[in-house]
């Protein structure tokens, strides 16, 4: 019997590759985005390689909506692994200046908010049949503060704290946690950001990974390897020589230009 699974910014990049990948799983899937026209398209490929999709346009900001659709789905059968993928991305515009405060609400909004907007209306339902994984999608920005996007980098060191907190709270209910942290992927949101791109990797590599660790119940799946390690250390470096070792990476961060655009 097919696994259900739920991914959201399932419309482009990392969701999008991981909704083919599991596609040719046969698996059925609930694929979440913000562009109707997207969904539309990625769902017709998984359809046709022989997955059962159902699609929602929602905005997981929007968590009345979150709720709503995720239980009617999961009342369809039981789903058993979510994967909290949405998120966008956001900086300073120029260097050495502030990102705005706009920029600053809307990234927690979506990249945190919307995560417990996608775990929480599942959860009980899990706990309850003793079983499940989670997913959360972080980043490696998470280990390395980034001046030119605080916030981006607020948002995933809090996924990466809730993420690692939800495992060691519900794997003795059954219930396995893995917290995504990827490095460069060729994704829309990258493409965002301007300067180096150390490692990028393409989304269909990213999502090979991704689906191994959570195979492997890996607490934290991040990659590339060398990259992951290089922020960890960086990230635990004295703040003078962080701030200095950093300079060469600076960078800004272009608006976004489709609104609709996921992942």
């Amino acid at each position: 019997m097919p696994r259900t699974i739920v991914i959201t910014g399932a419309s482009s990049g990392i969701g999008e590759a991981l909704a083919l990948s599991y596609a040719r799983d046969r698996e059925r899937l609930g694929l979440l985005g913000r562009s109707n026209h997207r969904l539309d398209r990625v769902a017709e490929v998984c359809r046709n390689v022989g997955a059962a999709i159902s699609t929602a346009a929602i905005d997981v900001r929007a968590h009345a909506e979150m709720e709503e659709w995720l239980q009617r789905f999961d009342d369809e059968g039981p789903v058993d692994l979510v994967i909290a993928n949405a998120a966008i991305m956001g900086g300073s515009a120029a260097l050495n200046e502030p990102e705005s405060a706009e920029i600053a609400r809307t990234l927690i909004e979506t990249n945190v908010l919307g995560v417990i907007n996608t775990v929480q209306p599942i959860l009980p339902r899990m706990m309850a049949r003793g079983r499940g994984q989670i997913a959360i999608v972080s980043s490696v920005a998470a280990f390395l503060p980034l001046a030119d996007a605080p916030s981006y980098g607020a948002s995933k060191s809090a996924l990466l704290s809730y993420g690692l907190a939800l495992r060691s709270l519900l794997s003795p209910r059954g219930i396995r946690v893995s917290v995504i942290c990827p490095g460069y992927v060729a994704t829309p949101m990258m493409h965002q950001e301007s300067g180096p791109k150390p490692f990028a990797m393409p989304p269909e590599q990213a999502a090979a990974l991704i689906k191994r660790g959570l195979r492997r119940n890996r607490p934290v799946i991040a990659f590339p390897t060398t990259f992951a390690l290089i922020t960890r250390v960086g990230g635990m470096l004295p703040d003078r020589l962080r701030r200095w070792t950093s300079r060469p990476f600076r960078f800004t961060v272009s608006k976004r230009v489709d609104p609709d655009q996921d992942v």
